[in-house]
């Protein structure tokens, strides 16, 4: 339930129950008391009718010495009064008269004739007043007035009662509210702002056990969600910082051996001993070798941070699918023939696809360098490239072919394999790290390379939304796959 439906209905409840309770119980005390009530009536109405029967003797209402009344205080006790008047008001007798009263006390005969027979009731009383006669003559009057003390009694206890079973209704309603207010906002509000308070220290942050679907709820999802995405870009940045640490690291090595090399063979041109026309040309095209190598080592940095750049934008341009990789695949002949490496090249592409052909070029540029660097002579190369609709070449390790087949759904696959030694499979998915050297033997021999040619490859195919893999199989050697999305073409070309 939302927020604001649970406070007006708790709103509603909070005003409607306690009134709801008081009705209850006033419904529950009239019931009773008009239980109570029917029975007391019907005892008074029985002890009047036995104290008449003494008060209807005519000879009561002569004007006589009080001890003649002494039968009647029989009749009376603290709770019962009987009054005797003559007819024209006369005070006879009263059962508790009081000291200050006059003797003879005449009660105004109008109000005395007021209400006779009719027996009133009020809170604390029963009172009745009745005529005596003789004949037609009307002798006096008897009041009697029984005290209701057992009721006023019980009312103060059952008004004890009542207001100690409203002050614990209350108790309980307004408790269960404060609880239920406790649990529905102020405690996950808390836990939320000590979330927010231990993030903000860098501290570690408690999950919040809140499954309510309301507004608290929602917030504490959505602090949860920017929490992590902040989470994420921080552990970003920290990865970011230490790849550009490694690579500032991994640059300074690289390039102090080619330094080194260039200074020495500076120094023994510059050497005043005389050197053959021979060794010169050899130091010089040496330096060059070495500077060129910087240059490349400078290039490919330089265009490794360009494209991690979250300014960069890479623009794209439609494509044929049949002329684009038949561009990409020539030229590789004459690089594979001074290895002596064999190179079998296939392609069988339709369709359109949206590229930055300079940068594609370029990512079939690194990952055919680094097959003609690791194939030893008389060894195979095979390079291709197949849209979705064409079957995939039979050369295929065949160890790989069904999950390769599997991964390049819907797009184009341009297939890089060579025969050679296998890739630990532990280093397999580091190869697109900058820099990383998979083992010193491979390092040393083909130094002269920076070793970020597979981290831009990886990073142009993610600007392309493709993908780059490489697998690696003893026995048989390494393939490096490159897939690339289709854009849909409905046209084929015969």
């Amino acid at each position: 339930m939302k927020v604001k439906h649970w406070m007006l209905t708790a709103f509603v409840v909070v005003m409607i129950l306690p009134l709801a309770a008081m009705y209850s119980l006033y419904l529950l005390l009239s019931s009773y008391d008009q239980k109570h009530d029917l029975l007391e009536y019907m005892s008074v109405s029985q002890r009047i009718a036995d104290m008449e029967k003494v008060l209807q003797n005519t000879s009561l209402y002569e004007f006589q010495s009080q001890k003649q009344y002494e039968p009647l205080t029989q009749l009376t006790s603290n709770t019962v009064k009987i009054n005797l008047y003559r007819s024209d008001g006369l005070l006879l007798f009263a059962s508790l008269k009081e000291s200050l009263m006059p003797a003879f006390n005449r009660e105004n005969k109008e109000q005395l004739y007021s209400r006779l027979y009719d027996l009133q009731k009020n809170y604390s009383s029963y009172i009745v007043k009745k005529p005596v006669f003789e004949g037609s003559k009307m002798l006096g009057i008897y009041e009697i007035t029984i005290a209701r003390d057992q009721w006023v009694q019980g009312v103060e206890h059952r008004t004890a009662w009542l207001v100690s079973l409203l002050g614990l209704f209350f108790i309980i309603l307004y408790g269960s509210v404060a609880v239920l207010l406790n649990r529905k906002l102020n405690r996950p509000i808390r836990l939320l702002m000590n979330q927010m308070t231990a993030f903000a220290h860098n501290q570690p942050v408690e999950p919040i056990r809140h499954r309510a679907n309301d507004e608290v709820g929602q917030l504490i999802e959505h602090f949860s969600t920017m929490r992590k995405e902040i989470e994420a870009a921080r552990l970003q940045v920290k990865t970011e910082q230490q790849e550009k640490e490694f690579i500032v690291a991994a640059l300074s090595h690289d390039l102090k051996t080619p330094l080194t090399a260039i200074s020495a063979y500076a120094e023994l041109l510059t050497d005043r001993r005389s050197i053959s026309d021979q060794e010169k040309r050899e130091y010089s095209s040496l330096i060059l070798d070495k500077i060129a190598y910087m240059k490349h080592m400078l290039d490919d940095l330089t265009m490794y941070a360009v494209l991690r750049s979250s300014s960069h934008q890479m623009e794209l341009i439609e494509a044929d699918g049949e002329e684009l990789f038949d561009m990409l695949l020539c030229g590789y002949d004459e690089l594979c023939a001074k290895k002596h490496v064999q190179l079998v090249q296939e392609s069988s592409v339709r369709g359109v696809c949206q590229v930055n052909v300079a940068q594609l070029t370029r990512v079939v540029d690194n990952v055919m360098s680094n097959a003609i660097r690791y194939t030893q002579p008389g060894d195979r190369i095979w390079l291709g490239a197949f849209s979705s609709e064409y079957q995939m070449p039979e050369w295929i390790f065949p160890s790989l072919r069904n999950e390769i087949m599997n991964w390049r759904t819907d797009g184009v696959i341009l297939i890089v394999q060579n025969q050679g030694k296998a890739i630990a499979e532990q280093d397999q998915p580091r190869v697109f790290e900058p820099f990383y050297q998979i083992d010193a033997a491979r390092t040393k021999s083909k130094a002269g390379y920076a070793g970020l040619g597979l981290s831009i490859a990886k990073i142009v195919m993610d600007k392309h939304l493709g993908d780059i893999r490489l697998w690696s199989v003893t026995g048989y050697g390494t393939l490096v796959a490159v897939w690339l999305p289709e854009k849909i073409d409905t046209e084929k070309r015969g």
